[in-house]
C-alpha cells in the first residue's frame, strides 16, 4: 500500500468472502485498515464511513466499531497503516543523510500526495473528537516520534551525536518545524528546507567560541 492508493480501485473490488469458517483477527484488521488508507488518501475524510468500509472489507459495523471507537479514530489507524512504509526511518550509519532523507520523504509525501492534507483535517478534527485526540497521540504522533528517538540514540551511541543532547527536543526542533509550516502556511514546505533545518541543528547556528 502506497500513497499513490486511490479508493477507486477498492470500490471496485468486491467485497471479500468470509468462506468457511471465522477468518483470524489479523487478517480482518489488515483487509480494515487497508480499505481504510486507500478511501482515506482516494477521496479523503468526508467520504469514509463506517457503513462503507464494513461494504468494502467484508466486515460488520458491529466489529468496526469494537475496534475503532470513532470514525475519526479508523481514519486515523487507516492513513498511519498507509503512509508508514513511505515514512520508515534509514539506518545507514550516517545520522545527518538518514535524517535529512527521512524529512525528505516526509516533506514528499506532505507536499505531493493528498497525504498532508488528510493529515492536516485529521489533526483539526482531533480537536473536537477526543477518540481521535487519543488515536493522534498514541499511534501516530507517539510512533512517528519513538521511530526518530531510536535513530538519534543510535547516533549517540555511535559518537555522532553528543551524549548530552535530548533526543526529543531534536525531533521538535526537525519535525516540528515542518508541521508548523504544514499547518501555518505562511512559507513553503522544500526540500531545501528540510536540508536546512538538519544542517542548522547538527552544525549549530553560532560561530565556535574563541
Amino acid at each position: 500500500m502506497t500513497e499513490q492508493a486511490t479508493a477507486s480501485g477498492a470500490e471496485q473490488a468486491p467485497a471479500r468472502s468470509r468462506g468457511r469458517g471465522r477468518r483470524p483477527a489479523d487478517e480482518v484488521r489488515a483487509d480494515v485498515l487497508r480499505t481504510a488508507g486507500e478511501v482515506l488518501l482516494g477521496e479523503g475524510i468526508a467520504d469514509l464511513t463506517f457503513e462503507r468500509i464494513a461494504r468494502l472489507s467484508g466486515v460488520s459495523k458491529t466489529t468496526l466499531y469494537k475496534w475503532w471507537p470513532s470514525k475519526g479514530a479508523l481514519a486515523l489507524d487507516g492513513y498511519f497503516h498507509a503512509v508508514q512504509h513511505t515514512l520508515a526511518f534509514p539506518d545507514t550509519g550516517d545520522i545527518r543523510a538518514d535524517l535529512r532523507d527521512q524529512l525528505r520523504a516526509f516533506v514528499h509525501l506532505m507536499t505531493t500526495t493528498p497525504a498532508g492534507r488528510i493529515l492536516a483535517e485529521l489533526i483539526g478534527q482531533s480537536q473536537t473528537d477526543p477518540d481521535l485526540a487519543v488515536a493522534y497521540r498514541t499511534l501516530y504522533s507517539s510512533e512517528r516520534r519513538r521511530l526518530a528517538a531510536e535513530r538519534l540514540r543510535a547516533a549517540q551511541e555511535a559518537g555522532q551525536v553528543r551524549d548530552d543532547v535530548d533526543v526529543q527536543v531534536v525531533v521538535d526542533q526537525l519535525w516540528g518545524a515542518v508541521y508548523h509550516r504544514l499547518l501555518v502556511p505562511d512559507e513553503p514546505v522544500t526540500e531545501p528546507f528540510a536540508d536546512a533545518l538538519v544542517d542548522n541543528v547538527l552544525t549549530g547556528i553560532t560561530h565556535p567560541r574563541r
